[in-house]
């Protein structure tokens, strides 16, 4: 071809315009010999341009001629110009799929299987695929039939002849004749094993359904029975080594590649149990062992080959079971288990193309829609199809999926079933990832029908779909219910009640008569608050179903809704604020502290649709809000009670936060490290209890003596609340010191400082609708025997001739928290040589330290509680960690600098950093201190009062559970581990307390 140099020839500009990416190889390749009568056809260049990849298709084209006897090319190529349907179907397969344009190049013949164009060719079934299959004798010609056989399914794909769902279908029938194709092959390589017994393939999963991939496992369960006048077990071995064979002729690969893998793994005990089970021992298993997953894959049985008869009697026999799976005593957590996404394990990497497991993809609507036919298709027989789309049908015929709902599903899952496909099609590989190279994107977006800009209308597409079954995931739950209760549309299917509350048992409510209730009493009506309430419900449903009180959840919402539900600016919180609902959903069903909290003043609930209204407020923020009401305030018990409403919400801010920390939501994971959950806790806690204790100082200072009290005065904060540690239900713990003011007599000033003590504590637990603050003076000199309040000189006289070790070592938390700075300042500097010694600790003080804690072993722990399971006295627990790193702060903290500190962690890692402690022992204490930290707090979010142990009562435990990561189902993992960490922090204690 020759043209003039620098200019392109008017046949590179054709196939630019015709979707050629490389006209120049397109080029060339026309110009090969063999191509010499069709190449100056325009119809070919159209037909190619029409493709999903042209220059794929015309490789392909090259390939299958030249691999053609001479005699039979010219033949191929006059009639791929003169039969359109033959052009279509071959150019088409050619362009979308590589690895089919390798078969014909192995067998070009195959491509006359596309010439025929018969009604009855249009829609195949298991009898015509049969009938192509007759003749294979042996693995490698069943291989090259049944590839014949898909590349007609593939062309009438490509063409757009049969839609997803019939293609899905036309694969599982091609997929039941390979099977019986292959039982043949291997009785007939046995022929007295198959004389022995009876064997029935039974197909499950997609094969089952009649919705297949092109490249897919398929998954199998093989039942079987001896033949008459057999042995029974000479019977099962002779089944078991037939179905071994049958899955090796479709699984190996040869020259000829391989059709695909038979996965039995399905089958009673998984790869561990026997591959073949008579029909009486799949009864006894599924009968007695089998879980609700295994009855969610027998939704989808269906006898595909072998002995018809015993096929029929096993899906005959199972089928009433899989439809009283809703009974069963773990089916409520199985499916809260199986209705959350399997994301956690995909790649991070992969988690945005993952086309099946990914949010948004395959499995979300078809796990769906398979729980739904569990709970409602054992009243309704009309559910029991194994395929997805026909059971989506069915489900919104009855009312128990929304009409519009289904319509939405039911075209977002074609559109991802037909991208799986042919991402499938191109190399013949099992994948469900979306490639994220160009060609391949511009290849698998114009095989869609996307021409304009091929990969950004796709990414369009797919995004939106995703989109679309995202949002319908849950709602397909929930919707129906408020459908059910609101009756706004007459006429319309809708759940019974019966439905409505079979549904909500499953999905975890206990009391679903009481939910319905208030789901009426939300949703039902004209009013706008109504339409709001429709909108948000069933999103929230399905937040509350994943927590382990549903109920509470539901109940907390209908009250803050009433308490806030005229207030306008609630309901445009919760819908136009994205975090807010899921914010509150998590918050209202995770325990009762919170709610508690939440009821006391509502609203509150704004804290929760502020990007920054989780964030702990600082101290030196309270403090002056706090002071600022306290001076505004006409008497004590009106300050204190401003006061004590400010603690409310900031515990309400600091609960909401940990428990969505710990939970983690849709948007944001939980938090990785459980330390900093309890150090922000803990010090938030402190922060506000400091806060309230000053207010209320000044509250009754004020009150009597104006702006000055006669004596200086600081509080001491000792224990958890001078270690900055804090719980939930922690008494603050404190000592008060005063020095009267020049000129004023001594025992006036001791009078005043004891009247200030009395009020603040009187004010602190009136009885109000505020949380009691507990203030606990009795780490004080003497204990509850001894004075209240003292001055400074008669704290030293105290300790310098009466302290006792137990003293000195308490005071290793002392730090002050409100009053006078410079009072408090003074206090320590009086006990810091008491609480680190200069020369360290004597032998004795140590042994006395040893035996002091030995005896509080033995004799603290409340009777019949459980040493490995009490966080504060049990064994590696609270009081294990605490006394082994107070030890080496009293022995050491006058020459380490870091170790003095009032913080359990931060005095333990700088022991570690001192070298004074393994960094691995270290570790093993810091691990067990947190946890025990986190189980008190879970306790009190929970049950809504402080303990020491876990819950006795099944969902609270399972609410304690979920608050430290542990999904449903898995208490015991949760005990097993506590127990696990706290005897290897034990072990510790052992050698660096007792024997150190």
């Amino acid at each position: 071809m020759t043209m003039v140099p620098g200019r392109r020839s008017s046949t590179f500009t054709r196939l630019l315009r015709h979707g050629f990416t490389d006209p120049s190889a397109a080029e060339r390749l026309l110009d090969l010999p063999d191509l010499s009568s069709v190449r100056s056809d325009p119809v070919l260049l159209e037909a190619l341009g029409a493709t999903a990849d042209p220059d794929l298709a015309l490789r392909g084209l090259v390939r299958l001629v030249e691999a053609e006897e001479a005699g039979e090319r010219q033949i191929l190529l006059d009639t791929l110009i003169t039969a359109k349907p033959l052009r279509d179907r071959l150019l088409g397969v050619l362009g979308a799929s590589e690895a089919l344009g390798d078969h014909l190049a192995r067998h070009p013949r195959d491509w006359q299987a596309l010439v025929t164009y018969e009604a009855a060719d249009l829609h195949p079934g298991i009898a015509e695929f049969e009938r192509e299959l007759a003749g294979a004798a042996d693995p490698d010609a069943l291989r090259v039939g049944y590839r014949r056989c898909l590349l007609s399914i593939a062309a009438r794909d490509v063409c757009g002849t049969t839609d997803v769902a019939e293609v899905a279908a036309e694969l599982a029938d091609l997929a039941t004749a390979t099977l019986r194709a292959a039982q043949r092959i291997a009785s007939a390589a046995a022929p007295e094993d198959a004389a022995q017994c009876r064997l029935a393939v039974v197909a499950m999963g997609k094969c089952g359904g009649h919705e297949l991939n092109y490249v897919s496992d398929v998954d199998v369960i093989f039942v079987a029975e001896p033949a008459d006048g057999a042995e029974e077990n000479k019977a099962m071995q002779a089944a078991t080594r037939l179905a071994a064979h049958l899955m090796r002729i479709c699984s190996d690969t040869t020259v000829e590649g391989t059709i695909w893998p038979v996965d039995a793994n399905l089958r009673p005990e998984g790869r561990n149990g026997p591959l073949v089970r008579t029909l009486s021992s799949h009864l006894a298993y599924y009968q007695r062992w089998a879980k609700t997953w295994e009855f969610q894959a027998l939704l989808k049985a269906r006898p595909v080959a072998g002995d018809p008869a015993l096929g029929a009697a096993y899906v005959d026999a199972v089928s009433p079971l899989v439809w009283q799976a809703a009974d069963r005593e773990n089916f409520v957590p199985d499916v809260q288990k199986m209705r959350r996404r399997v994301v956690d394990t995909i790649p991070a990497d992969r988690v945005d193309r993952e086309l099946k497991l990914g949010p948004g993809g395959l499995r979300d609507v078809e796990f769906a829609v398979q729980l739904l036919q569990l709970v409602h298709g054992r009243s309704d027989p009309s559910l029991r199809s194994g395929s997805t789309l026909e059971a989506l049908a069915a489900l919104a015929r009855g009312g128990y999926v929304g009409r519009v709902d289904a319509v939405q599903l039911d075209d977002a899952y074609r559109f991802l079933r037909a991208m799986e496909h042919r991402i499938q099609l191109y190399r013949l590989r099992r994948t469900h990832l979306v490639p994220d190279e160009e060609p391949d994107l511009r290849r698998l977006g114009r095989s869609l029908g996307l021409r304009t800009d091929p990969i950004a209308e796709l990414n369009q597409a797919w995004r939106r779909h995703a989109s679309v079954v995202r949002r319908l995931h849950e709602k397909l739950f929930y919707r129906p219910l408020l459908d059910a209760v609101a009756q706004l549309a007459p006429g319309e299917s809708r759940l019974s009640t019966k439905a409505a509350t079979a549904r909500l048992v499953a999905l975890g409510y206990e009391d679903p008569a009481a939910a319905l209730r208030h789901l009426e009493a939300l949703s039902s009506g004209v009013s706008r608050k109504a339409a709001i309430q429709r909108t948000l419900l069933p999103v929230l449903l399905g937040w509350f179903a994943d927590s382990a009180d549903p109920d509470a959840g539901l109940l907390g919402f209908r009250k803050v809704s009433d308490a806030l539900g005229k207030t306008p600016w609630y309901l445009r919180l919760l819908r136009d604020e994205g975090a807010a609902a899921e914010n509150l959903a998590r918050v209202l069903s995770a325990g009762r502290l919170a709610p508690d909290l939440l009821m006391r003043a509502p609203e509150a609930v704004s804290i929760l649709g502020d990007p920054h209204g989780l964030a702990p407020r600082s101290r030196e923020h309270l403090e002056q809000e706090v002071l600022a009401a306290v001076g505004r305030a006409d008497d004590a018990e009106t300050a204190v009670a401003v006061v004590r409403a400010v603690r409310r919400r900031e515990l309400f801010r600091t609960t909401a936060a940990d428990l969505i920390g710990s939970y983690g939501t849709e948007d944001s994971p939980a938090e990785s490290d459980p330390g900093a959950l309890v150090d922000r806790v803990g010090a938030a806690v402190t922060d506000l209890n400091a806060v309230t204790i000053a207010g209320a100082l000044r509250a009754a200072v004020r009150a009597e003596w104006g702006d000055t009290l006669p004596t200086r005065f600081a509080v001491i904060g000792m224990g958890r609340f001078g270690g900055h540690e804090l719980g939930y239900g922690s008494d603050a713990d404190v000592l008060f010191v005063h020095e009267p003011r020049e000129g004023v007599d001594e025992q006036e000033a001791s009078r005043a400082a004891n009247r200030v003590v009395s009020e603040m504590r009187r004010l602190l637990q009136l009885p109000t609708a505020d949380p009691p603050l507990v203030i606990d003076p009795d780490l004080r000199p003497e204990g509850k025997n001894g004075p209240l309040v003292r001055t400074l000189k008669s704290y030293g006289a105290y300790y310098r001739r009466w302290s006792l070790g137990w003293e000195s070592q308490a005071l290793l938390r002392a730090e002050p928290m409100a009053g006078d700075l410079d009072l408090g300042a003074e206090f320590i500097a009086l006990i810091d040589p008491l609480r680190y010694p200069e020369d360290g600790l004597t032998d004795d003080a140590v042994r006395e330290i040893r035996r002091l804690k030995a005896r509080m072993e033995s004799e603290r722990l409340p009777r019949g509680a459980d040493p490995t399971l009490h966080t504060k006295l049990g064994r590696g627990g609270l009081s294990d960690v605490e006394w082994t790193v107070q030890l080496m702060q009293m022995r050491h903290g006058r020459s380490v600098p870091g170790l003095r500190t009032t913080r359990t962690r931060a005095a333990l890692a700088a022991a570690r950093e001192a070298g004074l402690i393994p960094a691995d022992d270290a570790q093993t204490l810091d691990e067990a201190w947190v946890l025990a930290t986190r189980v008190r707090n879970a306790v009190m979010l929970v049950r809504g009062r402080p303990g020491d142990t876990f819950p006795s009562v099944p969902r609270e435990l399972t609410a304690v559970g979920r608050y430290l990561g542990y999904e449903e189902g898995h208490v015991g993992d949760m005990l097993e581990d506590y127990r696990r960490v706290t005897r290897r922090a034990r072990g510790v204690v052992e050698e660096r307390f007792y024997g150190g």
